[in-house]
């Protein structure tokens, strides 16, 4: 282990400790507000007409942060980050600073900037919602599977050791599809594929307006629909034992069991599954208007437009909270579809 690696470890053991940010392994910016899909999940692209973006200078000005709490991953989240006019600008900017980007996309684009993605980019990640049918009908595009796909071969065409991976939001539309996803993704040429439950219960993802019985009830699985549920996932256990074996599917067998009792939950019919998550203290996300947010679920709490991300994420409040900050009990904690939980000797 080197010094530079074990300065970092400790900085990370000491974050966790004292609750005061000391490394920042992962910033997640949103550099656009508006998304190409019009997926069900997902309220975001309800606010293209309004449309907010980060600034070649707001991505300048950020530099500093990200040099001072030695940041080594920025992720690029939306909506879909390409639809930025100066998206491969702002990503020359941060890659100056020698820190990896990772492309969250709905994979719409990825044909078109196939090539910047390529140079400017370390890996991307791609939504996957189902085999062909079931995809296109959750994004509400068409033939969004085909562009997808088309994409991902662009990329392989340029670079085969490009690494490109797909990520699935399991709910009521696409759980029976479960095997097939996989299956979809290997046909398409992904290297891996992830999993995660539906949110239906927080303000994020363009959610000021939190959904109602009616729109949760068209998202997360019925009472009804937990046996068959269940089952699809152990049979999923079966026919794709190699594609767990091979860590092709991220997740392990127990960690895709979890989705059940997550949405069995909703129904009293088991307990949320136990969150073990630092995302606060290892990571922060920023919004295409410039807010910040400790994790993608929590109130903001301040605007780089304003102060620096290293004040706003060191600031009173925001230590306070951290050190106030039961994962275990926390409402919105006990509920969370995304959580992170960072080793600190993880090498990024």
């Amino acid at each position: 282990m080197d010094k530079e690696l074990t300065l970092e470890t400790v900085k990370r053991f000491y974050t966790l400790k004292s609750h005061k940010i000391y490394s920042l392994p992962i910033v997640i910016l949103m550099p656009h507000s508006r998304c190409n899909c019009r997926c069900m999940m997902c309220d975001i692209w309800k606010g293209n007409n309004n449309v907010n973006q980060l600034e070649e200078k707001d991505i300048a000005d950020l530099l500093d942060s990200l040099k001072e709490l030695k940041t080594k991953m920025v992720v690029m989240s939306g909506g879909e980050a390409l639809m930025h006019p100066n998206f491969f600008k702002l990503c020359r900017i941060i890659k100056s600073q020698e820190i990896k980007i990772t492309l969250l996309s709905t994979g719409l684009l990825l044909k078109k900037y196939a090539s910047e993605i390529i140079n400017l980019t370390d890996e991307v990640i791609v939504s996957l919602d189902g085999s062909r049918e079931v995809h296109d009908k959750i994004r509400n595009i068409p033939n969004a599977y085909d562009k997808l796909n088309d994409g991902v071969q662009e990329l392989k065409k340029l670079n085969r050791k490009y690494r490109v991976t797909a990520r699935c939001v399991i709910q009521k539309e696409n759980f029976r599809d479960f095997a097939n996803i996989v299956d979809a993704a290997k046909e398409i040429g992904f290297d891996q594929i992830s999993f995660l439950a539906a949110d239906v219960t927080t303000d994020a993802f363009n959610r000021p307006d939190l959904w109602d019985n009616q729109k949760i009830n068209e998202v997360k699985l019925s009472v009804d629909e937990l046996d068959d549920f269940y089952n699809v996932i152990e049979s999923l256990m079966v026919t794709h034992s190699k594609e767990f074996e091979k860590r092709f599917i991220t997740e392990s067998p127990h960690k895709i069991r979890r989705f059940y009792h997550y949405y069995a939950a909703y129904h009293n019919k088991s307990k949320f599954p136990e969150i073990n998550c630092n995302a606060p203290w290892v990571s922060a996300v920023i919004e295409a208007d410039g807010s910040v947010r400790p994790c993608f679920f929590h109130q903001i709490v301040g605007d780089i437009r304003k102060d620096s991300l290293a004040e706003l994420i060191n600031s009173e409040k925001s230590i306070s909270f951290r050190k106030n900050l039961n994962v275990k009990t926390n409402p919105i904690c006990e509920k969370c579809v995304c959580y992170l939980n960072l080793s600190p000797f993880a090498k990024l």
